[in-house]
């Protein structure tokens, strides 16, 4: 009776461990993958004000015992602008490839004089994320499927949004600067926009904004993503108090489908 005992004991130590170990949801992802390479143009009005690329490194990387995306994220200003204000930006995730959930985040800010370096891991078992090198507080508590802000536009682009309607909003938590909150995007059916490779079909998303001193209203950031398997940011406009910027995308490659321009 004790051996059979201990043996219930063990398997349902095992069990506990199994589903521990899986507890990780599953999430189907067509639409992106190893190799993929984006870049992007803004513009304020006439003039070149920054560029972008966002690179999914061809080699997956193993991060917390998971397979992972490694995605950069650089944005920097050009000409006049970088007279102005000088941007050099680096955001880096490493994105679960089954949950399509951050592992590791990295941040390196240059603007102007102002600098900020940071690594912050996720355990999405314990529902905690930890900033690395710090000497204060540096363990946060967050909720379940928290992202960081490049895996939760990951993780938009695989929503099936052909059975969505007109206005339903999409609500993803985030966690960035010490701070849980809700990513909310706003999908407003699809549409054709004009590109300098040619015309396009596209899904429009709006990202609710609250109400601050920089975007017009709650709707001033309107994205198009490719209508395909892709669903690739092919073109994002943007309403300020103080004029409108335009990101369009330049170049791509990697791709799981040839973007289709007509």
């Amino acid at each position: 009776m004790k051996k059979y005992l201990i043996g219930l004991g063990v398997i349902s130590v095992l069990a506990t461990g199994f589903t521990a170990l899986n507890s990780y949801r599953r999430v189907v992802n067509t639409s992106f993958g190893p190799g993929e390479h984006l870049e992007y143009r803004v513009h304020y009005g006439f003039l070149n004000a920054a560029e972008a690329i966002v690179d999914v490194s061809p080699t997956l990387y193993k991060v917390n015992d998971r397979a992972c995306y490694r995605v950069n994220v650089d944005g920097r200003t050009v000409g006049a602008f970088d007279l102005v204000t000088r941007i050099r930006d680096t955001w880096r995730s490493y994105i679960d490839t089954s949950a399509i959930l951050p592992q590791k985040f990295y941040t390196s800010l240059q603007e102007n004089s102002y600098r900020k370096e940071e690594n912050i891991t996720f355990n999405h078992a314990a529902n905690t994320v930890k900033a690395e090198e710090r000497t204060e507080r540096d363990t946060f508590k967050v909720p379940d499927n928290v992202h960081d802000f490049i895996s939760g536009y990951y993780f938009l682009r695989t929503i099936d949004f052909n059975h969505m309607a007109n206005g339903q909003v999409l609500e993803v938590p985030a966690f960035y600067d010490d701070t849980v909150y809700n990513m909310k995007v706003r999908y407003r059916g699809k549409t054709v926009v004009k590109t300098k490779q040619g015309k396009i079909n596209v899904i429009r998303l709006n990202p609710v904004l609250p109400q601050n001193k920089l975007f017009k209203d709650e709707e001033s950031i309107r994205i198009f993503v490719s209508d395909d398997t892709n669903k690739v940011p092919v073109k994002v406009e943007v309403d300020l108090w103080v004029g409108s910027m335009v990101m369009d995308l330049r170049q791509n490659s990697g791709l799981k489908q040839p973007l289709r321009f007509f």
